[in-house]
């Protein structure tokens, strides 16, 4: 399947001032594949390592050797001659070697031309030698590229002004809906796409969610598993709710901020949630206004969401009014998911001073400008919460995205990974 880091990957290979390259993500969304696939089709040979699986190298590293001397005894160790510049080198599950993670850097100062790319998860902090690139799972445009390539390249090179998204309309109104129950963890997209079966869709996930919580485990302090564990359970419930702002003590009454703080800090670092944090007002720097206590908590796939609530595929495919605040939660984790790729920045929310009167699911700083962003599940044209909210802060543009067709003040849903281009027009 196509993804979209690809162009970044062969700009990467292209680069004059090329470093050693860190491919992070969260566990299954397919970093591995992408890469292998990558230097199948743009090297002559690729060498591919799995720390987690193999510990050859790690004694190699343990010495310390320097980059060149490192190249020739891997070469020896796969009897495949390394090239500079035609050999792709992957190192996989790198966190699992510090030493190996920690050498990447010298392979820029000592050997440049050779083509060095790690794999893992999120990272603390990466040495300023090596450049770094985040695989998020599979956002609705490359969903419809598995789906329907033709559809998708042509909406890609079409402007809003031709109206492409107005004339394929109802075809795109069933494919994201389909991708709001499948989500975007490659293994259960080309699943559904090969058989359209609900039940192997929720069969998938749910071992995909049983690896992330096999992974607390193995990774974290033993006294941290119990708290990963009911955090990740508690986001969908708190967020399908009509206040979906999170509360600790909603995980377990007896848990304040204090006990579950670290628990939170790691699943944010390795991306596996999103926080997008209240703030009182939207001005510069956007932190300085941000609230350390009032957050919401979205998963990093909209099939995880689905699947770890136990929300039914008929809940989504219901065209009636019922189940409001499920669907609205699934239609902000979507969008909030395509902001984090897009921007990969902070998130924010802004809600009026009187709870529950008016509140703009999303505030995103968009080079100078400070954009607010209103996510309905159904057909809205105008929000009164976007309207309050220009009245008071007057922003120079504002995003509302809805399943309306052809409202020309309306961004769909199903385009909003053409945010930028949109923004753009404005």
């Amino acid at each position: 399947m196509n993804r979209l880091l690809t162009d970044q990957l062969i700009d990467w290979k292209d680069s004059l001032g090329r470093k050693p390259l860190l491919v992070r993500g969260v566990p299954q969304c397919g970093k591995t594949f992408l890469l292998k696939e990558f230097g199948q089709k743009f090297y002559e040979n690729v060498i591919y390592y799995d720390f987690k699986e193999d510990n050859r190298l790690v004694e190699l590293f343990e010495q310390k050797h320097k980059p060149q001397r490192l190249i020739k005894d891997i070469s020896l160790l796969f009897g495949v001659d390394i090239k500079p510049k035609s050999t792709l080198i992957i190192f996989d599950e790198i966190q699992s070697c510090k030493i190996a993670l920690d050498s990447l850097g010298y392979f820029y100062d000592d050997a440049p031309d050779y083509h060095v790319v790690a794999v893992g998860s999120f990272f603390e902090t990466v040495s300023p030698s090596i450049e770094t690139l985040t695989l998020f799972p599979m956002n609705f445009y490359e969903f419809l590229l598995a789906r329907n390539s033709m559809l998708a390249e042509h909406l890609k090179e079409s402007t809003f002004e031709e109206g492409a998204f107005v004339t394929f309309h109802s075809q795109l109104e069933e494919y994201f809906r389909d991708y709001q129950i499948v989500g975007g963890m490659p293994e259960v997209v080309k699943y559904w796409i090969d058989t359209e079966s609900i039940e192997e869709v929720d069969r998938l996930q749910s071992r995909i969610i049983s690896g992330i919580e096999n992974n607390f485990a193995k990774n974290a302090p033993h006294s941290m598993f119990p708290k990963l564990s009911a955090l990740w359970d508690a986001i969908p419930v708190q967020l399908f709710k009509e206040n979906r702002k999170f509360v600790f003590s909603g995980v377990k009454k007896s848990w304040r901020s204090k006990d579950l703080e670290d628990a939170l800090y790691m699943m944010v670092r390795t991306g596996l949630i999103y926080k997008v944090s209240h703030m009182d007002k939207p001005d510069f720097p956007l932190s300085a206004y941000a609230s350390n206590t009032h957050f919401k908590l979205y998963m990093c796939d909209v099939g995880l969401l689905r699947r770890t609530a136990k929300i039914p595929a008929s809940v989504i495919l219901d065209t009636s009014n019922n189940f409001k605040e499920i669907k609205g939660a699934i239609i902000e984790n979507i969008v909030c998911c395509e902001i984090k790729r897009l921007y990969e920045d902070e998130i924010y929310y802004w809600s009026a001073e009187n709870p529950g009167r008016a509140e703009v699911e999303f505030i995103i700083q968009d080079s100078g400008d400070i954009i607010p962003i209103a996510a309905k599940y159904g057909n809205a044209s105008k929000t009164r919460s976007l309207l309050q909210y220009s009245v008071k802060f007057k922003p120079k543009n504002t995003v509302l995205t809805s399943m309306d067709k052809d409202k020309k003040d309306v961004l769909p849903l199903y385009a909003f990974w053409k945010l930028k281009e949109w923004l753009k027009q404005e």
